[in-house]
């Protein structure tokens, strides 16, 4: 149960968010770019921070959880199924590509691409869509989360006689999702970009303070303790099949094995590496991700700003996940996991916080919780703004006074938040729209989009019918193959929008030379670019081709490997592993060397 100074701390983090978005209003008023991007001035490292403090969610923190608590060390390649290692494919590249652009957000970044012929309407037209789309899932996603985390630390009991109609007990959740969703709503929706990252820092202070709180407790924890885990547990390599029984431990534990759907491990983790990869040479998805990158001073910024990400949240992260999962193993029978008679493993996160987390600590990890969803609600519902503002309004308002644009802002954000709030009440779990999102919706999402970097005949026609043929499926197929986890219908998505992108392509003249000429030598990519390199060398003798291709593929690999350390060495410190923790230390440092002496210190001649 919460107590008055837990109370205390919440309230005054919830009242410095309204603080941050009263202060920065007028900032934000300056002009689209103050408001959307934050007039493109604030530091990469507080982006990067801001871009993290959006990563580290309640909903995936709760996941995340889970998979640590049931397939222990395992479980950091599941997470791959977002892909995680997308930051590092735009730190060593692809940042760099989309910030030359100069653009606002991706939809103006397709017109960039594809000019502003009929094709690149039509492509205009489906990645606003998809952007919206997309943008509501998370927030949905987030939101439920947010629900079921809060409902654990106020019973409904307490509440329910002060508030003046009922609600019935499945829907508390979504109540509580939706009182707290106003507060991100307020900040983001007046203080625009500059609000949000501000709030971020605040929120990313807290959640670190509290990773070493709680990092420390199950360390402490595991000294006077014996973990009882099942063999395998404790590796984190894997054979075909997964072989982690939980029998005569957790039973109950095999049965989420078992729904999960990763018994196949071998499989899942090759689909996941397959999909990971093409998701990640797509490029960002259209989200909050994407206007950080956009947001920042250059494109050698964009780059050190995604590199930052992962630097700064993994660690962290990993410090709080491991503590609750090795926690909620040593003392499983004190936890309260029943919702509804049944046993939801989801819930293991806010328990293992009311039972562990001491008076006053539990306060500023709430705080940081709660932030850590507005921070995540608040970045995506400024895409979202993004996408309505820039890329329908003024579209077709050119002439749209500051005052119609302001108007605009707020009214595009309000109306998102109700539509994800009725979505997020058709939400069964985190799980199930999580997994949408990443295999379903991203995997219609992948083959445009990386055909749109790399293929110079590839156009607005193509891009289209390859985003329809995804968008389509993935909004079909779930409800089709309900029994089939969405990751393992990937390789029938990518089958389908490749033909999509293939006959649209020749179904349509190429792109305008002018525009291809001019795309390709601002962003500098390497592929299938030919006819067009050769003309742009023709018209401009200085121009040098980007041969980089060995080079990035190199630190990514590095980068990769690097990144995946950073999540199991706070692990690894937790179990008091310290022989593997070591290992781990001197492997990261020559990834560290590495990336020193081919990315970071080559910044400057690739820019």
């Amino acid at each position: 149960m919460l107590q008055g100074i837990d109370i205390a701390i919440i309230l005054l983090y919830l009242l410095a968010t309204v603080l941050i978005g009263l202060i920065l209003r007028k900032r934000a008023q300056r002009s689209k770019d103050d408001y959307l991007l934050g007039g493109k001035s604030l530091p990469w490292y507080m982006l990067g921070l801001s871009n993290a403090s959006g990563m580290f969610d309640i909903s995936g923190t709760m996941w995340l959880v889970t998979l640590t608590f049931v397939y222990g060390l395992k479980s950091i390649w599941i997470p791959w199924l977002w892909p995680v290692f997308n930051q590092i494919f735009l730190m060593i590249y692809l940042s760099a590509w989309l910030r030359r652009s100069n653009v606002t957000t991706g939809a103006e970044w397709i017109l960039f691409r594809f000019g502003e012929g009929r094709g690149g309407k039509l492509s205009h037209t489906v990645v606003v869509a998809f952007a919206i789309i997309s943008c509501l899932g998370f927030l949905a996603y987030g939101f439920i989360g947010l629900g079921k985390f809060v409902e654990i630390f106020i019973p409904w009991e307490i509440v329910s006689g002060y508030i003046p109609f009922d609600v019935p007990l499945e829907y508390v959740p979504h109540f509580y999702g939706t009182v707290f969703t106003l507060f991100a709503v307020f900040y983001s929706v007046l203080g625009g970009m500059s609000g949000i990252v501000w709030a971020d820092l605040l929120q990313f202070t807290i959640m670190t303070i509290s990773s070493f709180a709680i990092a420390f407790i199950a360390w402490q924890a595991m000294g006077s303790n014996t973990l009882n885990v099942p063999e395998g547990w404790m590796d984190p390599f894997f054979g075909w099949t997964l072989d982690i029984d939980w029998t005569g431990l957790i039973a109950e534990v095999n049965d989420k094995i078992a729904s999960d759907g990763y018994t196949l491990f071998g499989l899942f983790f090759m689909l996941v590496v397959f999909k990971g990869i093409l998701a990640s040479i797509a490029g960002p998805a259209p989200n909050y991700d994407m206007q950080k990158i956009l947001s920042t001073k250059s494109p050698k910024e964009a780059a050190k700003m995604s590199g930052f990400v992962s630097i700064v949240l993994m660690p962290t992260r990993y410090l709080m996940i491991g503590g609750f999962a090795v926690l909620g193993i040593l003392f499983y029978d004190q936890l309260d996991l029943q919702r509804a008679g049944i046993i939801d493993f989801e819930n293991i996160l806010p328990s293992a916080i009311s039972k562990f987390v001491p008076v006053g600590l539990m306060g500023l990890l709430l705080a940081g919780l709660l932030a850590a969803f507005m921070s995540t609600f608040a970045g995506t519902l400024n895409a979202a703004q993004a996408y309505i503002v820039n890329d329908v309004y003024l579209r077709y308002k050119k002439d749209a006074k500051p005052k119609e644009v302001k108007w605009m802002n707020y009214g595009s954000g309000i109306l998102v938040v109700i539509v994800s709030i009725a979505l997020g009440f058709f939400v069964e779990d985190v799980n199930s729209v999580l997994q949408w999102i990443v295999s379903a919706l991203w995997g219609g999402y992948v083959v445009s989009n990386t055909l749109k970097w790399h293929w110079w005949r590839f156009n607005g026609y193509g891009y289209f019918w390859g985003m329809v043929s995804g968008l389509i499926p993935a909004i079909i197929f779930p409800l089709v193959f309900k029994e089939t986890l969405e990751l393992y219908l990937f390789p029938l998505f990518l089958i389908i929008t490749t033909l999509g992108c293939i006959i649209g392509t020749y179904m349509g003249p190429p792109t305008n030379e002018a525009t291809l000429i001019n795309f390709y030598k601002k962003t500098r990519p390497w592929g299938f670019w030919k006819p067009i390199q050769e003309k742009v060398s023709a018209q401009y003798p200085d121009f040098v081709k980007n041969k980089m291709f060995k080079m990035d593929m190199f630190n990514i690999f590095i980068g990769t490997a690097a990144q995946t350390l950073l999540v199991i060495m706070p692990i690894y410190l937790i179990l008091r592993e310290y022989t593997s923790l070591w290992i781990s230390l001197a492997i990261f440092a020559v990834c560290g060397f590495l990336l020193k002496k081919f990315w970071w210190d080559k910044l400057d001649q690739q820019m």
